[in-house]
């Protein structure tokens, strides 16, 4: 395989460059940007560049036009060279000094420290209590103890039937008493009036 036939990889972001080109973009200035998006160390001066998201280093910070350095936008080494053309030699305005920046961090960092998720309690699901003939219709059995298959309704339903003129007949012969006598079995009534002696101590 040639070497003109290999596809070229993103170059790696110097952080200083001789090119003299400048964006003709309007300046972009770190007072529109939070302060999570860029870095003001010496060590690493750089910035999320806003048209392609990728950390770009600032070149001249010193001076009086410090600008982005030409980029790709995908990883160094990694994924294809495209050129990122609106965000590569643009100007930036140091609107924000090291202290403010610091201090802005920082007062983000506190914030979202004390941040818990919220979790989300769930009732349980109640089930309602069932009516008391619910309950004993679930204590006793749906079927009876022949193993004909008839319900147990139906087979009170049934005895009742077979009882139900003797219990009447019964009741009916209770409620007929002759005529002048008295209950059998009743203690007879006192015609006179009874005084208790006491005894005597």
């Amino acid at each position: 395989m040639s070497a003109s036939t290999l596809e070229r990889t993103a170059r790696p972001r110097r952080s200083r460059t001789r090119s003299r080109t400048v964006n003709t973009r309007p300046a972009l200035a770190l007072s529109t940007l939070k302060p999570h998006q860029y870095d003001l160390r010496p060590a690493c001066a750089s910035l999320n560049c806003p048209d392609c998201e990728t950390w770009v280093p600032i070149t001249g910070i010193q001076t009086r036009k410090p600008r982005l350095v030409p980029h790709d936008t995908g990883r160094a080494g990694k994924d294809v060279a495209v050129r990122c053309r609106l965000g590569s030699n643009r100007l930036v305005t140091l609107d924000v000094t090291v202290k403010n920046w610091q201090e802005r961090l920082e007062d983000g960092n506190s914030e979202t420290v004390h941040r818990r998720k919220t979790t989300v309690l769930r009732k349980p699901k109640v089930t309602p209590a069932p009516a008391v003939s619910q309950i004993a219709a679930q204590k006793q059995p749906a079927t009876n103890d022949l193993g004909d298959g008839r319900p147990l309704w139906l087979l009170r339903k049934m005895k009742w039937a077979s009882t139900e003129s003797a219990v009447r007949d019964t009741d009916t012969r209770r409620a007929q008493l002759p005529d002048g006598d008295a209950p059998l079995g009743a203690p007879p009534v006192p015609l006179k009036t009874l005084h208790p002696e006491r005894r005597a101590s």
